[in-house]
């Protein structure tokens, strides 16, 4: 997901005196609120010297319940969502906007972000290189609450008369809630589509604007080079909300063909740079791997131990890949498909790539490229310092081995900022549409709403109201999970039916079967 916590934020504010009153204003305004909103949200459990987040539990608990209960998808799975990412079982008049990979694309889109390089570098500097196996292993959990919410996503789905779809928890969130009466179930489904909307509209559109022009404005000569000047950063939202504006306004098939393009390209980029450092150090690979793993059960100096540096994991695994929060089942309900648990089985994917594999080789090249500047973050952490910003961290530790890496970096916090920001945009106009409904005025007043807010977190930081819209991502979580735990049985009935017709050869080599399954509005 966005990592919104500990990146600093940029505005023109300094160069516009009214401009900062406003900011300051805003800020002071939400201050309160924002306090008391995040202590009742990241509510903390205090286990000996370590106190962490009740939501990280929450999300964790729902991991390894949907993994027992599934029969761990995790790894039974992945041969099935490849065939299926591959097109294997589908047909050109399946129902949907997008195909499997496009819907993977637009998921993967939204989470692999900043996270994946400020969060790994902050939580090794939390935890050691420890933090880095738990990491994984919370990764890996996650993989089956994608499975359970992303299949929900499709299998309550509405198919309108113009062939788009409304899907995600907006849908199968009242469906789970129906027994607690039809009141409790609006307000429940209603509190989510608020939480969505509002970090929509901050942390997946402000922040991700505000880091984009940070970054371009640093590698172009900062404040003295040419978007240093009074006005820059206003020009600079004016373009980039119009390159947001011609993906967003073809809606999900637009987001869907870019992101297709754009994730496998930015991942690429970053992972080609890991790789790098990676390979020039390939000597020191079996020494890291050996810091990982006595690291999580042998941690050295780190308050709480082995269950200090588990939660330091598992928490920054959990705020990266969204497993539990519902927001990705939105992009995979558009997918074209007439089995719903198909699109769980390609879900699975989507924290093996955000967390496995890219936390992982992130943190493999800051051990192996960054000793000195890892050691240094954890000192300061155990020293009662604050945590070190993780993209600096990050960003020291390759430029020992590629001294361009910044540049690299700046393109690919551009790319993830730039990704994340279209696909939550279509999240937030569903939240839109299931509060105030569905119509072409609707979505234009929404999309309007949307891209002055892209201009906005160029000009603005609005650093409290992106701190009120973390906290308020996560009360999906709550919501979200517990409409889950409803229905499990009707998952594992989709699973159990698909995975028999799968085995029996009913699901056909190229396209599905004629009697198959109707898709469920």
């Amino acid at each position: 997901m966005p990592y919104t916590t500990s990146l600093p934020m940029t505005a023109a504010s300094d160069d516009v005196g009214w401009l900062a009153a406003v900011d300051e204003a805003i800020n002071n305004a939400f201050a309160r609120p924002t306090e008391i909103f995040s202590s009742i949200v990241f509510f903390p459990i205090t286990i000996g010297d370590v106190s962490f987040p009740a939501v990280v539990a929450w999300l964790i608990l729902a991991g390894i319940v949907c993994t027992i209960y599934f029969g761990v998808p995790q790894f039974r799975g992945l041969k099935v969502g490849y065939e299926v990412v591959r097109g294997r079982y589908s047909s050109k008049d399946d129902p949907g906007e997008v195909p499997h990979f496009q819907a993977l694309t637009s998921a993967l889109s939204g989470t692999v972000g900043l996270g994946n390089i400020a969060g790994v570098g902050a939580a090794m500097a939390l935890g050691g290189p420890g933090a880095t196996f738990w990491m994984i292993c919370a990764g890996l959990i996650g993989m089956a609450t994608k499975f359970a919410e992303c299949t929900l996503g499709v299998k309550y789905r509405e198919v309108h008369e113009d062939g788009s779809i409304s899907g995600g928890p907006f849908k199968y969130l009242p469906i789970a809630f129906k027994k607690l009466g039809s009141v409790p179930a609006k307000i429940l489904t209603g509190i989510f589509a608020v939480a969505i909307l509002i970090f929509g509209v901050a942390g997946g559109n402000m922040f991700q604007a505000n880091q984009t022009f940070a970054q371009v404005q640093n590698v172009t000569g900062g404040e003295d080079g040419p978007l240093g000047s009074a006005g820059a950063a206003l020009i600079f939202g004016i373009v980039l909300a119009f390159l947001v504006a011609v993906v967003i306004l073809g809606g999900i098939k637009s987001i869907g063909a870019t992101t297709s393009r754009l994730v496998p390209a930015m991942g690429g980029i970053y992972v080609l740079a890991c790789l790098t450092v990676i390979l020039v150090n390939v000597d020191q690979v079996p020494a890291a791997i050996g810091a990982i793993i006595s690291g999580a059960f042998n941690p050295q100096g780190i308050a709480g131990g082995v269950l200090g540096v588990l939660i330091v994991g598992f928490q920054r695994a959990s705020f990266s890949n969204e497993a539990g929060v519902g927001s990705a089942a939105i992009a995979h309900s558009a997918v074209r498909t007439r089995r719903p648990v198909s699109e769980g089985f390609v879900a699975l994917y989507e924290p093996l790539v955000d967390t496995v594999i890219i936390c992982t080789m992130t943190a493999l090249a800051i051990i192996i490229a960054g000793a000195p500047s890892l050691q240094n973050g954890i000192d300061q952490v155990q020293g009662g310092g604050d945590t070190p910003d993780g993209v600096i961290l990050t960003s020291d530790a390759f430029a020992t081995v590629l001294p361009w890496f910044p540049i690299v970096l700046a393109i690919a916090v551009v790319l993830f900022a730039y990704s994340t920001l279209i696909t939550w945009s279509y999240y937030g106009l569903k939240a839109w549409e299931y509060l105030f409904g569905r119509g072409k005025a609707a979505e234009v007043a929404y999309k309007v709403i949307f891209l002055f807010f892209t201009v906005a977190g160029c000009v603005l930081t609005f650093s409290q109201v992106i701190s009120f819209a973390d906290a308020a991502l996560f009360v999906c979580a709550f919501v979200n999970l517990l409409g889950v735990y409803f229905l499990l049985p009707v998952i594992k009935r989709e699973m159990r039916d698909y995975l028999a017709d799968r085995k029996s050869g009913k699901l056909a080599i190229l396209g599905i079967e004629k009697d198959e399954l109707q898709p469920e509005s």
